[in-house]
């Protein structure tokens, strides 16, 4: 490998994250998955923004029809990419993730 060649990072699926992620509408699938990817190269796509209240955290949000889906990972010194949980985000009000699906997230950490 040389200098120009990107290090892939992999990915460790953490709980039941790839099961809830290949459950999502394929649309949503190829966008977290080009977004996992990116990550996986070192770079940060555009639908992609650090998770409130964590450190080294990062969320995949994905709207299809009327819903959004999230995608959560964390990239741990720099050599492994974690998916920590997928969800559909039910609640109609704001934009926070529900604080069972945060506790999901810290545990996984």
């Amino acid at each position: 490998m040389n200098a120009d060649t990107p290090q892939i990072k992999p990915i460790v699926w953490v709980g039941s994250s790839h099961k809830d992620l290949n459950a999502f509408p394929r649309t949503v699938q190829k966008d977290a998955g080009y977004a996992l990817w990116l990550a996986q190269l070192g770079e940060k796509h555009d639908k992609t923004k650090p998770l409130k209240g964590f450190s080294g955290v990062m969320e995949i949000v994905s709207d299809y029809q009327t819903d959004t889906y999230r995608t959560i990972y964390a990239v741990k010194l720099e050599i492994k990419l974690y998916v920590l949980h997928a969800f559909q985000k039910k609640s109609k009000r704001g934009i926070a993730a529900p604080k069972k699906e945060i506790d999901v997230i810290r545990k996984r950490l």
